[in-house]
């Protein structure tokens, strides 16, 4: 009868819509040469977008100047005393300049890979929250040129990669002219080393390793600042951004990242979210 042709025509279709929900719910292993296929495009695009933006030296300068006039009016102004300060260590800036270049992607990939081989069920979910951070601030470089501390006219900050000669940084010395000098905002040093800093703190399982990686942001944010590459309030930028990834991936998946199965196809599988010695209950009357 009719409508029981209705009905037949709409089960394909909510058969497929069925899927779909399933697979957004439940994600599949992933595949790896999908994977490395997709972060090896990904990374492509981003890096042609970011250095495509136009160089605007003077919107550039202008932003800078109002970051700074800004911090100073709260009184948070900090980025030329760090930076003098850890300066004057040649050791320790060397190390951070080293740290700056090299670190960002080292312990991005691997995280990644450590997710990929231990926590496939999560794999997914967890890698739009860094795509979606990494998206979002190419709209940040595109939108707000910002001439990092080291750039500003009569900032009298120290550039620490030409002063001390090192090597491996994209920002400074010959390498520079391929790289855009004003994607500074946000910082997705921060965006990057936060996304690696929750994902160990929320999946690993020794007190130790969370630990470190709870450290790792934190040490990030020591080094942009201390090597004049960020202002914090890039900082800032680049958690809003984490922010809007984590919630992206929320609304995709149904669920946060890290709640997802470790592997798929056992749901009663969950995270721990803190040591469990954390949870022993203290008792009254004790120290």
């Amino acid at each position: 009868m009719p409508g029981g042709a209705t009905v037949a025509a709409r089960t394909p279709l909510a058969a497929v819509r069925d899927r779909v929900r399933n697979q957004r719910r439940t994600p599949g292993r992933p595949r790896l040469w999908f994977e490395l296929a997709l972060i090896g495009i990904s990374y492509w695009v981003y890096s042609l977008v970011r250095n495509a933006v136009p160089e605007q030296a003077a919107i550039a300068q202008r932003h800078a100047r109002w970051i700074w006039d800004f911090e100073q009016a709260l009184g948070v102004a900090v980025e030329h005393t760090v930076n003098r300060t850890v300066d004057s260590v040649t050791w320790l800036i060397v190390g951070m300049n080293y740290y700056y270049a090299t670190l960002h992607f080292i312990v991005t990939i691997g995280v990644l890979v450590w997710l990929y081989r231990r926590h496939p069920g999560r794999y997914a979910a967890t890698r739009t929250v860094l795509f979606v951070t990494t998206g979002i601030a190419l709209v940040g470089f595109y939108c707000f040129p910002l001439a990092p501390p080291r750039l500003m006219t009569d900032g009298g900050f120290v550039d620490t990669v030409l002063a001390h000669h090192t090597w491996g940084s994209m920002a400074s010395g010959p390498a520079a002219h391929v790289s855009n000098q004003y994607a500074a905002m946000p910082s997705m040093h921060i965006g990057w080393s936060l996304w690696c800093g929750l994902t160990i703190f929320f999946l690993a399982r020794s007190t130790w390793v969370r630990a470190l990686g709870l450290a790792y942001p934190a040490a990030t944010l020591v080094v942009i600042v201390a090597t004049a590459n960020h202002f914090w309030m890039d900082a800032v930028g680049g958690i809003v951004c984490l922010a809007v990834g984590f919630v992206s991936a929320r609304l995709i998946y149904h669920v946060w990242a890290y709640r997802l199965p470790k592997v798929p196809g056992d749901p009663d599988e969950r995270p721990v979210t803190v040591p469990t010695q954390w949870e022993q209950p203290v008792r009254a009357g004790r120290p």
